[in-house]
């Protein structure tokens, strides 16, 4: 991953009914012609790009926080094995998703998430989120090496409004009901939401009420594509600036829906990231071990932790 060149006569071309180039206007996704070109579970794919035009407008698609290396290289090298004056870029562009029609029964486990999903803290090109280090966990087990893992996790995301992108009940039909052989859904999300509201009782507690009402809103919605939904608990974030206030407002209020999601029944099962993660000690606080510097996010120890943490009974078909 991460490196500006492919295997020498790999390069297949892409086209999009029949024709070698496509214009998507604004908002509009738009599918490729299959091609076949067989893919083995776990494969690095480079997918190269010329803008006839070049860049005409700011507003496309794009994943600032890949943690994967991209490059810029001026002129149509599409088809070159290796770019020639090649810039590079820890971000995505262009490119919404790959689908593979797979050789045997599979299914699809979907993460909604924030930037804990997106992999904040992670080693850039190293595949060590905590989604990549689950579907490694899911391969070594006969009874879950069918299992596809699509991290649909974006920094900065909230559940109930926008931020950086449309937020989690926006997007949840485009990144979650509409992927092909999506079985079961893990919800990750609400520390955004917690941590950019008021550090006030009044605006923690409604923020709190209207999170449980998102996610099962979330679930009603998912279940009626006949997906499985499991709800994770948010991890602490005791010590970050800004979002651990001095009075506990917004600790008092992850802790309240924590223990919704613990206890309500709404959700197929739970996950308890919260318990994998918190320091017994001080429990409002991460681990120091897994902690990336900012009490928040996590480094690859803490990622390991959190995909050791997901019930592998769960995906079990």
């Amino acid at each position: 991953a991460g490196v500006s060149a492919i295997r020498p006569g790999s390069a297949r071309p892409v086209t999009f009914a029949g024709r070698p180039s496509v214009t998507v206007p604004v908002g509009a996704h738009y599918v490729s012609d299959p091609l076949d070109f067989p893919v083995a579970p776990g494969s690095v794919l480079t997918v190269t790009v010329h803008l006839a035009e070049g860049q005409r407008s700011g507003a496309l698609t794009s994943h600032p926080g890949s943690r994967t290396t991209s490059y810029l290289a001026p002129g149509n090298q599409a088809e070159a094995p290796d770019l020639t004056g090649a810039t590079p870029v820890d971000h995505w562009y262009l490119l919404s998703a790959v689908e593979v029609l797979p050789e045997r029964d599979t299914a699809v486990l979907a993460l909604l998430g924030d930037s804990l999903t997106d992999g904040r803290g992670s080693t850039t090109n190293g595949n060590d989120r905590w989604p990549d280090r689950l579907f490694d966990r899911l391969r070594t087990d006969p009874r879950t090496d069918g299992v596809a893992v699509a991290n649909q996790g974006a920094g900065g995301n909230r559940v109930l409004a926008d931020g950086l992108g449309p937020g989690a009940l926006a997007r949840l039909d485009r990144d979650v009901l509409a992927l092909s052989g999506v079985r079961w859904l893990i919800v990750f999300e609400g520390v955004n939401d917690l941590g950019t509201a008021e550090a006030t009782h009044t605006a923690q507690k409604q923020v709190a009420d209207d999170l449980t009402a998102a996610y099962e809103q979330i679930v009603v919605r998912a279940r009626a594509r006949e997906l499985l939904v499991y709800g994770a608990t948010i991890t602490p974030f005791g010590g970050n600036d800004p979002y651990d206030d001095p009075q506990g407002h917004r600790e008092a209020a992850r802790q309240a829906v924590n223990e919704w999601i613990r206890t309500s029944g709404r959700f197929d099962a739970v996950i308890d990231f919260d318990h994998a993660v918190r320091d017994p000690a001080e429990p409002r606080r991460l681990l120091a071990a897994y902690d990336e510097g900012d009490h928040l996010h996590f480094n690859p120890a803490g990622y390991q932790a959190l995909a050791d943490a997901v019930p592998a009974a769960l995906l079990r078909r």
